[in-house]
C-alpha cells in the first residue's frame, strides 16, 4: 500500500446506494489534464462550478458541481478533484469508469496518458495520503474514522476534538517535556567531568514527577475516550426465568427478546447496544444456566458461558420470588462458583435481584445486591449507573477526546518506562545509562500514538479499516 503512494487514485466517496448527491474523488500529483477531459474547461481553485460532466464523446453523463483543490491545499496534500453529481448508483459508476478511462487516454498535446497509473483507491487511502503528506497525524487520522463510526452524540463530539488535534497536542506536550528531560540526562552523560550536576541543578526529579502527573491526567482522559468509542460488553446471566429477557427489553426500551413464564425460552443470545450517558453498552441476553437434557438448550447454555468468558462485566440476575428456596440458592451458588473460576478477577459481577414488584417483602431478606423490577422499571436507573461505574466511566467533562485501545496501551508502556526511570533516578548510584534508555523508550511509545516512527504494517492495519473513498 505504501509503495504505491505515487499512483493517482479515484473512488466514489459517498456511501453505496441511492441519494440526492454522490461524490467521486480523485487525488494525484497533477489532475489538471483530467479536469479538462471531464469538465471541458479549467476550474478556478477551490470554487464550485456547475457544468456538464462529460463522457469520451463529449456528451453529458450528468450535470453537477466540480471542485479543484490544487496541492498542497487539499485534504490529501496532493491535487484533488471532486465531482458532485446526482447520487444514483449507475451515475456514479459511469463517472468512476469515465475517470479511469480519461486517465489512460493519450493527451493530443503531449502524446502521453493524461493521468498515467490512475487506479481505484484502496480503503482509507485518501486519509493515508493526508497522513503521509503531514496534513494530519495518525491520531487525527483515526479520529476521522471514529467520527464516521460514532454511535453516540458524545462519541461524535469527542472524535471531533481528537480530529481538531486536542489529543495530539497533549501528547506533544508530554513529548516536549520528555525530550527536555532526556537532554539533561544526555548532557550529564556527555560531560561527566563537569563539576556542575546538571540533573540536580535543573530539578530533574521535579521534572520527572510533573511529567508522570501529566501522564496520569492524559491516561484518565484517554480511558474515558476509549470507553466512548468501544463501549463495554455486558452479559446478563442467571437461572431460567429470572427475568433476563425482561431486563434486556427494559434496558433497550423495546421488545427484543421473547418473554414467557416458561423456563428456557431463550435458546440463543440476543444482543442490543444501548446508550447510557453517551457510552455504548453492548448488552447480551443469554440462555438460562442450568443442567438440561434438551440438546438445543444445552447448545444455548454453552454459548452463554462463551459470552460470559468474553464479557467486560456480568450482570448476574436473581429471582426474589425464589430467594428463600434451598434448591434455588444452591443452584445460584453453583453458578457463582463457576463465574468466579471462569472470569478473571478484573471482570466485575453485578448481583441484581429482580421481580421486586412481586416480592417486595423478600427484598430485605435477600443477599446483598441491587433490587429492581424489570416489569415496572423500578430500580432500573440504579442498574444503569452501576454499569457505568464498573466500566470506569466518570461524568464526561467537555474536554474528553476519542481514543483507541492502542492509545491506552501505548500510554501504559510510557508509564512503565517512566516508573523504571524513576527507580534509576532514585538509586544511590544513579544508573544514568539506564535512565537515558528508559526515557528514550518512553518517547518511542509516545511517538507511536501520533505516527512518528510507526511501523508500516501498523499503518496498513489502521487505514484498511476505513471506508472506500476516505
Amino acid at each position: 500500500m505504501l509503495a504505491r503512494q505515487s499512483d493517482p487514485i479515484v473512488a466514489i466517496a459517498t456511501a453505496p446506494g441511492r441519494g440526492a448527491v454522490g461524490i467521486v474523488r480523485i487525488s494525484g500529483p497533477d489532475v489538471r489534464p483530467l479536469v479538462q477531459a471531464l469538465c471541458g474547461r479549467a476550474l478556478r481553485p477551490r470554487e464550485a462550478t456547475y457544468l456538464p460532466l462529460r463522457d469520451a464523446q463529449g456528451q453529458p453523463i450528468d450535470h453537477g458541481l466540480a471542485l479543484h483543490f490544487p496541492a498542497p491545499n487539499s485534504y490529501t496534500g496532493e491535487d484533488v478533484l471532486e465531482l458532485q453529481a446526482h447520487g444514483g448508483t449507475v451515475v456514479l459508476q459511469l463517472l468512476l469508469a469515465r475517470c479511469l478511462q480519461a486517465g489512460a487516454e493519450v493527451d493530443s498535446a503531449t502524446g502521453q496518458p493524461r493521468l498515467p497509473g490512475l487506479r481505484v483507491a484502496q480503503p482509507g487511502e485518501f486519509t493515508q495520503r493526508a497522513f503521509l503528506n503531514d496534513k494530519i497525524d495518525l491520531a487525527q487520522a483515526e479520529a476521522i474514522a471514529d467520527l464516521i463510526d460514532a454511535s453516540t452524540e458524545a462519541a461524535a463530539r469527542s472524535a471531533g476534538r481528537s480530529l481538531s488535534g486536542e489529543f495530539s497536542r497533549e501528547v506533544q506536550q508530554l513529548r516536549d517535556a520528555l525530550i527536555h528531560l532526556r537532554m539533561l540526562v544526555e548532557a550529564t552523560l556527555d560531560f561527566p567531568e563537569e563539576e556542575i550536576d546538571f540533573l540536580q541543578k535543573a530539578d530533574a526529579q521535579g521534572q520527572l514527577d510533573r511529567l508522570r502527573a501529566s501522564l496520569q491526567r492524559v491516561q484518565q482522559r484517554t480511558r474515558q475516550g476509549a470507553l466512548l468509542r468501544e463501549g463495554i460488553k455486558v452479559v446478563i446471566a442467571g437461572q431460567p426465568n429470572a427475568g433476563k429477557s425482561s431486563l434486556l427489553n427494559a434496558l433497550a426500551g423495546a421488545e427484543l427478546a421473547i418473554v414467557t413464564p416458561i423456563a428456557g425460552t431463550t435458546r440463543d443470545k440476543v444482543e442490543q447496544t444501548i446508550q447510557i450517558e453517551g457510552v455504548p453498552i453492548h448488552v447480551i441476553d443469554t440462555a438460562g444456566l442450568r443442567d438440561s437434557h434438551d440438546e438445543v438448550e444445552r447448545i444455548g447454555i454453552e454459548r452463554a458461558w462463551g459470552e460470559i468468558a468474553a464479557a467486560d462485566a456480568v450482570l448476574f440476575l436473581h429471582d426474589l420470588t425464589r430467594a428463600a428456596q434451598a434448591d434455588y440458592q444452591a443452584a445460584d451458588q453453583a453458578i457463582a462458583d463457576t463465574l468466579a473460576s471462569t472470569l478473571a478477577a478484573r471482570v466485575p459481577v453485578l448481583h441484581v435481584w429482580n421481580k421486586l414488584d412481586q416480592a417486595a417483602e423478600s427484598a430485605d431478606r435477600a443477599p446483598s445486591g441491587l433490587r429492581l423490577s424489570a416489569r415496572t422499571g423500578q430500580g432500573l436507573d440504579l442498574v444503569r449507573q452501576q454499569l457505568l461505574q464498573v466500566a470506569g466511566w466518570q461524568s464526561a467533562p467537555e474536554g474528553v477526546y476519542i481514543a483507541r485501545e492502542r492509545h491506552v496501551q501505548a500510554l501504559l508502556r510510557v508509564q512503565d518506562h517512566l516508573d523504571q526511570a524513576q527507580a534509576c533516578l532514585s538509586a544511590q548510584a544513579q544508573a544514568l545509562d539506564l535512565l537515558a534508555e528508559e526515557l528514550r523508550l518512553a518517547q518511542g511509545a509516545l511517538n507511536e500514538i501520533t505516527g512518528e516512527f510507526t511501523p508500516d504494517d501498523l499503518l496498513g492495519v489502521i487505514f484498511s479499516k476505513f471506508c472506500i473513498g476516505k
